[in-house]
């Protein structure tokens, strides 16, 4: 019986790869000669370039400006991206440098957040020779349409005075002139693409600031007025690039990342594409699915958000179509059998409820997490 661990991380306790690898002792607990091919996934969001990395990717790390440049701390941050020297691709989280995962709940403040690190990243990339960028735009704290990620990369954005503004998307109340001039040349030479899932536009109910401000600390009459910004950004954006209104800022996937997205799509000339299907070409995922007869995936909580296009609603989707076992590893369940049934999961093995709290889990995930995998072992790959 030939099996693939596909899992996404247990976030919080355990990576992708060090779930992965847990599993498989537990399964070879049970019977040494069944050997697991190991490959770690991720939906283009926070565990992208772990994924990468575990799939022999080199690790780069850079100092580069945080999220918030008046915090102490959140200034200058040492972030990190994958890179792989044969084919000269660049796997990028937006989040390592622009990330909400940085802030305590009273340091939010996505009125003054920047993607500046963003764009740093993106510019050391290109400084060592990346000619393919795969950028996930999953959990930043930001709300500024990308302006950090424009100005990092050589745009000006300036107002009246002629004065560069500050950062964050409270600061584009006061734009008035937009200078591309200064973009690197190096972006037209290079391929890039987004690694995103959510579908919003910039702007309007559905947009960045309405639907995410609010978790990113924006109060009510913040989020209106950064509505208000972002959608004065987009008409000078694509009044600079001769493109008719709403080119950019109505596309699918705009609204990323507080409005990143938009300046991925309108600035750096990138493609979007679903996250989980860049992910498993990045790991090796669809190539290694033909030879398995079960797959294992999971991700440290199954609920309704997993169904929305994550890793291991995509792995189960793909998986199906070739008609493969697949079995669902989580720390928690929140999904009636019916729903994860009908996602593609022909068994699902929690930790919680099968012998462990919640807090038990949290303290010691690895014991818990290879007596799932002697579990399946013994259900699925031994017939004891």
């Amino acid at each position: 019986m030939d099996v693939l661990i596909a899992v996404d991380k247990f976030k919080g306790t355990l990576s992708g790869k060090d779930l992965a690898e847990t599993l498989a002792a537990g399964i070879r607990r049970i019977d040494r000669s069944l050997n697991p091919v190991i490959c770690p996934i991720a939906d283009g969001g926070d565990g992208t370039v772990d994924a990468a990395l575990a799939a022999g990717y080199t690790e780069v790390t850079c100092q580069v400006t945080g999220p918030l440049p008046s915090i102490e701390g959140l200034a200058q941050v040492e972030a990190r991206y994958a890179f792989d020297e044969a084919t000269l691709t660049a796997v990028i989280e937006i989040a390592e440098a622009a990330g909400i995962w940085r802030l305590r709940q009273h340091q939010l403040d996505t009125w003054n957040a920047t993607s500046y690190g963003a764009g740093e990243l993106v510019r050391h990339a290109l400084e060592i020779g990346a000619k393919t960028l795969v950028i996930g735009v999953g959990g930043s704290a930001t709300t500024d349409g990308g302006a950090g990620l424009m100005q990092a990369l050589g745009a000006s954005l300036r107002d009246a005075d002629g004065q560069e503004l500050t950062p964050g998307g409270g600061a584009l109340a006061s734009l008035d002139v937009l200078d591309f001039s200064g973009l690197g040349a190096r972006l037209d030479e290079v391929q890039i693409f987004v690694a995103c899932d959510v579908t919003n536009p910039l702007t309007g109910s559905n947009g960045a600031a309405s639907v995410y401000g609010p978790q990113k600390g924006a109060s009510e009459e913040q989020v209106n007025l950064l509505d208000q910004n972002l959608q004065k950004l987009a008409i000078s954006v694509e009044q600079e690039l001769n493109v008719s209104r709403g080119t950019y800022a109505d596309a699918r996937g705009a609204g990323a990342a507080g409005g990143l997205g938009f300046a991925c799509l309108s600035v750096l000339g990138a493609t979007m594409r679903p996250g989980t299907e860049v992910c498993f070409e990045l790991t090796g995922f669809t190539q290694k699915l033909p030879a398995a007869d079960i797959v294992i995936t999971g991700e440290g909580k199954l609920d309704t958000q997993t169904l929305q296009g994550k890793g291991p609603a995509g792995v189960a989707r793909e998986a199906k179509e070739q008609g493969k076992t697949v079995l669902a590893v989580c720390g928690l369940n929140e999904l009636e059998e019916d729903a994860w049934r009908q996602a593609g999961f022909d068994d699902v093995y929690s930790v919680v409820g099968a012998g462990a709290s919640l807090e038990e889990s949290l303290a010691d995930p690895r014991r818990f997490v290879e007596q799932l995998g002697e579990a399946i072992a013994r259900d699925y790959l031994t017939g004891r």
